[in-house]
C-alpha cells in the first residue's frame, strides 16, 4: 500500500515538474537569450480607409437644345444625374440655372466620329433627335441620324438607350413617309442592339411653352384639354381609319420625365411605351 503511495506522489511532482518547464518554454517567445522571456507581440489597429462613393451617373441627351431635349436635359439636372447634350448647335440659348449645369457638345451625328467622345463614362443615352422637310431629309434626320448614335452608344458598351419616336396616325403616317420610315427604322436598330435596355417612347402630339424665334408659345392651351377628354378614350384609338387621331396629346413634362426614368431605373421594362404608357409612368412619383 505504501509502495503504491509513493509512486502516485512520484507521478504528480513529475507531472508538475513537465507543466512548469512546458508553460516557461511557451512564454520564450522566438528569443535568441535562453534567460530571457520575450512580452506578447502588440497588435496595432489597422487604418481605415474609406472607399470612394461613385460619381452621378452620367445621361447623354441627344438633341438637348431642342423642345423636347430641354426639358429632358431640365428633369435629369433636376434628379441629380450628371448631363451632357450633343447637338448641332451645341450649347443651348435658355438662360436658365439647369442649362448651366449641363455640357454642352456640338457636332453632327451624320458623322459618328464626332459623336464618340461624348459617349465616354456615359451609362445611359436618351436620343429627341427628329424633324421634318423633304422625305430624303426626314429619313437622314429621323432615321440614319438616330441609327447611327444607336450603334456607337451599342460600341461604347452603354447599358440603357431611350428613343422618344412617335405614335402612328394612320393615314397621316403616308403624308409623312420619310418621317416615319426613318422613325421606324431606328426602332428596329434599338430593338436589335439593346433587347434588354432600350425603350422606345411613342407620344402623340407633345404640348407645353415652345419657344419660337424667341417667343414663347403656350401649346397647352390647346393640348392640356385634349389631354384631358382622350386619355379616357383608348378604346376608341384602336377603331379603323380614324382611331389614330384620337390619340390623347401628352405634356412634355410627362415625357421627359418618364424618358430620364427609362433611362436610370434599370426596373423600368424595356420595348414600346405607347401614349397612354407615357400618361400612366408620369403620374408616379
Amino acid at each position: 500500500m505504501r509502495t503504491t503511495v509513493s509512486r502516485l506522489i512520484q507521478s504528480q511532482s513529475l507531472l508538475s515538474r513537465l507543466s512548469s518547464n512546458g508553460l516557461l518554454r511557451n512564454r520564450r517567445l522566438l528569443s535568441t537569450d535562453s534567460n530571457k522571456i520575450e512580452e506578447p507581440f502588440k497588435v496595432e489597429e489597422a487604418e481605415t480607409i474609406k472607399p470612394e462613393l461613385p460619381g452621378p451617373e452620367k445621361v447623354l441627351v441627344l438633341g438637348g437644345n431642342g423642345f423636347v431635349g430641354a426639358h429632358v436635359c431640365k428633369e435629369a439636372v433636376h434628379q441629380g444625374f450628371s448631363v451632357s447634350s450633343f447637338s448641332r448647335s451645341g450649347r443651348s440659348s435658355i438662360q436658365e440655372c439647369w442649362a448651366d449645369n449641363v455640357v454642352w457638345n456640338q457636332g453632327s451625328l451624320l458623322v459618328p466620329d464626332s459623336l464618340k467622345d461624348s459617349m465616354n463614362d456615359v451609362s445611359a443615352v436618351i436620343s429627341c433627335v427628329g424633324g421634318f422637310g423633304s422625305n430624303s431629309q426626314m429619313y437622314k434626320v429621323n432615321g440614319t441620324a438616330n441609327v447611327n448614335a444607336i450603334r456607337a452608344a451599342a460600341e461604347q458598351g452603354v447599358k440603357r438607350f431611350v428613343y422618344i419616336s412617335a405614335a402612328d396616325f394612320g393615314f397621316v403616317n403616308y403624308l409623312l413617309q420619310g418621317y416615319y420610315d426613318g422613325k421606324r427604322a431606328a426602332e428596329a436598330e434599338l430593338l436589335s442592339n439593346f433587347p434588354y435596355g432600350g425603350v422606345i417612347l411613342k407620344p402623340g402630339f407633345i404640348h407645353g411653352t415652345r419657344r419660337v424665334a424667341g417667343v414663347k408659345v403656350p401649346l397647352g392651351i390647346i393640348g392640356s384639354p385634349l389631354e384631358m377628354i382622350l386619355q379616357h378614350a383608348k378604346p376608341l384609338s384602336r377603331l379603323p381609319v380614324v382611331g389614330p387621331l384620337l390619340t390623347p396629346p401628352v405634356s412634355v413634362d410627362a415625357v421627359a420625365k418618364v424618358a430620364v426614368r427609362a433611362a436610370t431605373d434599370q426596373a423600368f421594362p424595356p420595348g414600346i411605351v405607347d401614349v397612354f404608357g407615357i400618361l400612366r409612368f408620369g403620374e408616379h412619383k
